[in-house]
């Protein structure tokens, strides 16, 4: 999966599958994470936000187990 480097305090990179639909979030203390199930919209969502820690607090923590 391409990884795309983002602009961000919690987050150093994100990269989304769209058949599998599964995101990978790479962040800045080194851990990366998948996610499974996740709709395009939510990764463009957090791709776009202003704020990628926020948009991952409100739409994606928690959410999207694997």
């Amino acid at each position: 999966m391409d990884m795309i480097r983002v602009s961000s305090s919690a987050i150093s990179a994100i990269g989304y599958d769209e058949r599998m639909m599964r995101m990978r979030i790479r962040f800045i203390q080194g851990d990366t994470y998948d996610f499974c199930g996740v709709p395009a919209h939510i990764f463009q969502g957090l791709l776009n936000a202003r704020s990628k820690g926020t948009y991952y607090n409100d739409h994606i923590r928690d959410r999207y187990q694997c």
